[in-house]
């Protein structure tokens, strides 16, 4: 008999398939986190194991539940994976005079002052002006020395910046 002749529901959901996070680091390129970066990572997994993910298993809505669940799901995986494959860099010792991985560095342009934190991809937070060590900003930072000036590309325009402090934190 047709389908189109039986009182089955076409609304049932479909059973819900979490995809594989994919890495968001180009192939070959290393995983570096800072010690801070590392141990923020950790709380996070704790925490969604720990508290987020059993207050989710019981919600009374069973869709709402699973919806919840595949999410936590990936971040826990995202996590465990990036924490997996991660190398810690420690900041370098005193004193501070060239632009390293884990650098807050700061620069001054025709504009005024900017800071940045240079980062590994997991960590990168822009609204924190912490940025991936990979991104071009961190690129033509990276291994300046205080007071050099390099040249960087903004979208605006070439512009030169002037490193004026190095501090690791």
């Amino acid at each position: 008999m047709s389908k189109a002749f039986t009182r089955e529901d076409d609304s049932a959901a479909e059973p819900i398939v979490a995809p594989r996070p994919l890495s968001t680091l180009p192939n070959g390129a290393k995983n570096y986190l800072t010690p801070q970066g590392e141990q923020n990572m950790r709380a996070e997994l704790a925490r969604l194991i720990e508290v987020e993910r059993p207050t989710a298993a019981s919600l009374p809505d069973e869709e709402e539940s699973k919806r919840e669940l595949q999410h936590l799901d990936q971040r826990i995986t995202h996590l465990q994976a990036s924490l997996g494959t991660a190398e810690v860099v420690p900041p370098p010792a005193p004193p501070y005079q060239q632009v390293l991985f884990g650098a807050t560095v700061t620069v001054r342009d025709q504009f005024g002052e900017s800071r940045y934190r240079i980062v590994g991809v997991d960590e990168t937070d822009l609204d924190r002006d912490e940025v991936s060590w990979l991104s071009p900003i961190a690129k033509t930072l990276l291994n300046a020395k205080l007071g050099q000036k390099v040249k960087f590309r903004f979208p605006a325009g070439e512009d030169v910046l002037e490193i004026i402090d190095i501090t690791y934190t």
